[in-house]
């Protein structure tokens, strides 16, 4: 036993974690700090699979890193300038203790500050990976976008944020790339295509909401710090993919108008201006007109591995998205001032609409209610003053739910006080066996082109054959009776009589075999046979498939059902609210 034996947790796993203490000490940062770096690194604790053995036998709660992220760590130049910064608190606090405010001053003007423009490179290698991590960089750039001065986030964060969200919204118009919209309770949820990426963000609807307590802004700043930067980057590739200049400046008659209002503010940087972004007025309106070139139709060859059934079903798909784009093309729509019009003014933009609104409300109003050119008036309250014949008054979620069908949808269905059909999510996509509501149906056969009737109508001319044809059967069934009484007391007379009973026999038919029938019972047989022959596990995997599919059948069938007792129930009121009138 010449060898030396090794100590206990001092091999083997234990020496691949470190503790969140040791690895703060061993950067010589505090908590904070070392939170902060984590984040804008990407560097996670992790949890390892014996903690007992690497916690040294301890069974205390821990958080663990990995110690190869750590080392990674030692290397970063923020966590110099982290240090940096705390020494120049520790000097501007002695300082202001001192009444020194000369070198109050001196010390403001030589603040140590750092950027991110390195650790973007580094975690996103190619532009690709960078827009497919952009979903939560939009989102979380407009949630603070709506933040109030309140003193939870710097004021110059919120301006930035709301910069840089109001440039994406510009890139998304300019390419048409917006492709579903959904109203949700959270918030706005938007879907576009860019790149060939499908990028999905939330947008806060623009209420005065409370800041909860119970959630720590400095971690959202420092997530928003990283997403700011990220965000930036993107922005100023994708303006460069559509030759246009970043960061985006108004055309000539928009930036008269904002300089004539107010001069002295007018920089992009300025609360003032970002204001004005905000509005989506001028900026959205007039920064970057779509001319779109006529191109020679070209040739279409199928891709490496594709057949021509897959050629034709791109080409089909690559029709619609481009139809799609040209949705609100023609339209003339004027937005009423109770509408949330940055939203609307985003989605008809993108699918090539004009919208204006009242210029009293917010500047870049291009036309007046009083045109006479207004194909649509948006209006969210029961009925309204003063109408003009010419348009139609609808409320906004026939903008919406036109984006989601791709078409123009009936507008007698969103008509002012009208009960709008429900707001159909577009990111549930029903598979077979599960339950589709009457609307979707409906919506289905509007996109194949097929003509569909009013609900109320079908629904009372159905009530109406239902009535028709209880009675024609009430009717038969008694004269029926009637038929069988008569001949059975025309039997009981003649069998009183001593008579005998006419007897007819009638010969009988041959059946013909059903041979649909024959072959679906042999391919039961078949299938029960091969379900017989099968091993153990292939087995059990088969019962859990089969358990899976008819859980589905029966939460479709118990939606069903309560569809049915709600739209009974809507035709009993119908019916006693016609009594009574």
């Amino acid at each position: 036993m010449g060898g030396l034996q090794k100590k206990k947790y001092e091999s083997g796993a234990v020496t691949n974690y470190i503790t969140r203490n040791r690895a703060r000490k061993k950067l010589s940062l505090s908590l904070a700090d070392f939170r902060r770096l984590c984040i804008l690194k990407g560097i996670y604790p992790h949890e390892p699979k014996h903690k007992k053995k690497v916690n040294k036998g301890s069974t205390a709660p821990r958080t663990f890193y990995l110690l190869k992220d750590i080392r990674f760590l030692l290397h970063e130049p923020i966590v110099g300038k982290f240090r940096e910064y705390k020494i120049f608190v520790r000097k501007l606090r002695k300082a202001y203790g001192k009444a020194e405010w000369s070198g109050v001053q001196r010390l403001k003007e030589r603040k140590p500050c750092y950027k991110l423009d390195h650790i973007i490179k580094e975690r996103y290698p190619t532009f690709i990976d960078a827009l497919r991590d952009v979903d939560d960089s939009l989102s979380m750039c407009f949630l603070f976008s709506t933040f109030a001065r309140t003193g939870k986030c710097h004021v110059q964060t919120i301006q930035l944020c709301r910069r840089l969200s109001v440039e994406w919204m510009n890139y998304i118009i300019t390419s048409r790339s917006l492709r579903k919209v959904f109203l949700s309770i959270k918030g706005i949820y938007y879907q576009a295509e860019v790149l060939g990426q499908t990028i999905t963000w939330i947008v806060p609807y623009q209420f005065a909401h409370d800041h909860p307590t119970d959630v720590d802004y400095r971690v959202m700043a420092t997530f928003t710090e990283l997403y700011t930067t990220l965000l930036g980057f993107v922005n100023f590739r994708l303006y460069q993919t559509l030759n246009l200049l970043y960061p985006p400046k108004l055309d000539g008659q928009g930036e008269v108008g904002l300089k004539s209002e107010c001069d002295e503010d007018y920089a992009l940087d300025s609360e003032s201006y970002s204001e004005k972004l905000s509005a989506l007025s001028a900026s959205l309106a007039r920064t970057v007109p779509t001319v779109e070139e006529e191109e020679a139709a070209l040739d279409h060859f199928p891709v490496e591995g594709e057949d021509l059934e897959k050629m034709e079903a791109r080409e089909k798909a690559e029709l619609e998205r481009d139809t799609q784009k040209k949705l609100f093309e023609g339209l003339k729509i004027f937005l009423n001032r109770e509408v949330p019009r940055e939203s609307l003014a985003f989605v008809i933009r993108c699918f090539g609409g004009q919208v204006s609104w009242d210029k009293s409300l917010c500047i870049g109003s291009t036309y007046d209610v009083t045109d006479e050119t207004i194909t649509h008036h948006i209006v969210d309250r029961p009925s309204i003053d003063k109408q003009y014949i010419n348009r139609y008054y609808i409320q906004p979620q026939w903008v919406y739910d036109s984006v989601n069908a791709k078409i123009l949808l009936p507008v007698e269905d969103y008509f002012l006080g009208v009960t709008m059909p429900p707001h159909l999510s577009p990111f549930v996509e029903e598979k077979e066996g599960d339950y589709v509501p009457p609307e979707k149906i409906k919506l289905l056969a509007l996109q194949r082109g097929e003509k569909s009737q009013d609900d109320d109508e079908e629904e009372e001319e159905d009530d109406e054959e239902e009535e028709d044809e209880e009675e024609e059967e009430d009717d038969q069934s008694e004269e029926d009776e009637s038929e069988d009484e008569a001949n059975l007391a025309k039997m009981e007379e003649m069998r009183s009589k001593g008579k005998s009973l006419p007897v007819k026999v009638t010969p009988g038919k041959v059946k013909p075999e059903n041979r649909t029938r024959l072959e679906e019972e042999e391919k039961a047989e078949e299938k029960r046979l091969a379900i017989m022959m099968m091993k153990k596990k292939e087995k059990y995997l088969y019962d859990k498939i089969m358990f899976g599919k008819k859980r589905n059948i029966r939460e479709a069938n118990k939606l069903a059902a309560k569809r049915k007792a709600h739209d009974e129930a809507s035709k009993a009121d119908k019916k006693k609210k016609k009594k009574k009138c």
